[in-house]
């Protein structure tokens, strides 16, 4: 699979392509990518790839590390339903280039919810 950089998955996804996000669903609710594709690689064995049917899909998670590691199991997936690609840093890479996310609000720290302030 061909990694690539987030500018480079931005413009593909401008053109088409589809983003899949293979973190655990606790981290998506943390923060995501709007329009993304949620397969967790807990149950991608079971996955359903046909939102990303016919088209280029790149895949991330975290930092990169969970799809290097698995890439032979996305690639395997992907074959035959999509062109599969890796986003090199994951959605950290995204937000570092300057891409939107959506992230949940922060739980109050310690002393805000001992004493009522930061």
């Amino acid at each position: 699979m061909k990694t690539i950089s987030a500018v480079e998955a931005q413009q593909m996804v401008s053109d088409g392509a589809v983003l899949v996000d293979i973190r655990e669903p606790a981290e998506v609710e943390r923060e995501h990518i709007d329009g993304a594709l949620t397969l967790p690689l807990s149950g991608f064995a079971h996955a359903d790839l046909r939102g990303a049917k016919g088209r280029k899909a790149i895949f991330f998670c975290a930092s990169g590390g969970r799809t290097r590691i698995y890439a032979g199991q996305i690639e395997a997936k992907a074959k035959g339903v999509c062109d599969a690609y890796v986003l090199s840093g994951g959605i950290a890479a995204w937000r570092r280039a300057g891409f939107p996310t959506k992230q949940a609000p922060r739980p109050p720290g310690l002393l805000q919810r001992l004493f009522g302030r930061g």
